[in-house]
């Protein structure tokens, strides 16, 4: 008002009748959004072609996800195909798709049908794509829903012409110039932290025990490099040779070592790794040689997270708890993939934030 009024008086009070009427306005649309108005009005309206086994992982997403940015008008029964989905959310058409999509306000169609090659509706799905509305993958809506790639659906012709898994000179530049920077501000800031770490570990062992612990892990292109960490185990954690993932409550944790986990400071020597350009600041957690042999044997498509430098950090430790076998290996390799897929700075930046706000709330450590 004072810019389009510029003689207008406006007196110092106005800040306060203007925090007054912004509280009791805010307070009045809250209460009028969560209790009178349907939630679903803001949401995407989807309608899901298909009513089978493939219809029926989206319907558990709608059922799991309690903010959900979509709302599910209904799944369509696919002659020749047996239903998964319960009955009442199943649609029979008796008008053309493009009719009740209109009538129902359909925005999206997600193709669920279990085999495509008999009955697909090209027509039908052309008019309703030509009419506005958008016709999308089951693998590309579960990946833009959930952040993560569905390893029952994901497939190598669907991987070959979506778009991400780029690789290019420019993002590979930017990547080492922005690691480079923050790890040197790192290491500034953390150095005091490192000291103090490096003689409660000498304290603890009475100086017999090494401070540093080097693994070896598989990098970008397979390629093996040695992780620094600082011990938080006992010396002798694998005396009998064997390989074993770490877990919660491990009985081979030292006292000092259950302290510097739980606030990631073991973590810190990889700012060394970082430097030396085996890892990055984001990206998938590099793992022992001897469980990626394992893994690949068992899971599809796990050594592609070896396409980009494994991280300090990645979005399948923000997104999900420490794994310890192979189904957690499983689900993190889910988030790895869309990493892998969608990797950008500014995604690396809102990952490095989010990590800031997991260690300072101590949420998700070991």
């Amino acid at each position: 008002i004072f810019y389009l009024l510029p003689t207008l008086f406006l007196g110092r009070g106005i800040i306060l009748i203007a925090s007054a009427i912004s509280f009791v306005s805010i307070a009045i649309i809250r209460f009028i959004f969560l209790n009178i108005v349907d939630k679903n009005v803001l949401k995407k309206r989807v309608l899901v072609y298909g009513a089978g086994k493939m219809a029926a992982t989206i319907d558990e997403l709608r059922r799991s996800h309690e903010q959900q940015n979509f709302y599910i008008a209904g799944f369509l029964h696919v002659p020749g195909e047996h239903d998964i989905v319960e009955s009442h959310k199943v649609i029979r058409l008796k008008i053309p798709l493009s009719k009740y999509a209109e009538e129902e306000e359909i925005e999206e169609v997600v193709i669920a049908m279990n085999d495509r090659r008999k009955n697909f509706p090209v027509d039908e799905l052309l008019d309703c794509r030509l009419s506005g509305i958008t016709i999308i993958e089951p693998t590309t809506f579960l990946e833009r829903e959930t952040g993560k790639l569905n390893l029952d659906m994901l497939n190598p012709s669907w991987m070959i012409f979506s778009e991400g898994f780029d690789q290019g000179t420019l993002r590979a530049y930017t990547e080492r110039v922005f690691d480079i920077l923050t790890c040197l501000c790192l290491l500034i800031l953390t150095s005091p932290i490192m000291l103090v770490t490096l003689v409660a570990i000498l304290w603890e062992d009475r100086g017999k025990g090494p401070v540093l612990y080097k693994q070896v892990r598989v990098g970008q292109y397979d390629r093996h490099f040695e992780l620094l960490k600082f011990r938080s185990m006992c010396v002798d954690a694998e005396k009998d040779g064997q390989a074993r993932w770490a877990s919660a409550g491990d009985d081979r944790v030292t006292w000092v070592g259950s302290i510097i986990r739980k606030y990631r400071i073991d973590e810190l020597p990889q700012i060394i790794n970082i430097l030396r350009g085996d890892m990055s600041l984001v990206g998938p957690r590099p793992e022992r040689p001897e469980f990626v042999e394992k893994l690949a044997r068992k899971i599809p498509y796990y050594k592609e997270r070896h396409r980009v430098k494994p991280g300090l950090t990645g979005w399948a430790q923000l997104k999900y708890s420490y794994g310890a076998n192979e189904k957690d290996a499983r689900v993190k390799l889910e988030y790895d993939m869309f990493y892998v897929k969608n990797h950008s700075l500014l995604f690396d930046m809102m990952i490095l934030l989010q990590t800031a706000e997991v260690v300072l709330w101590k949420k998700g450590a070991h």
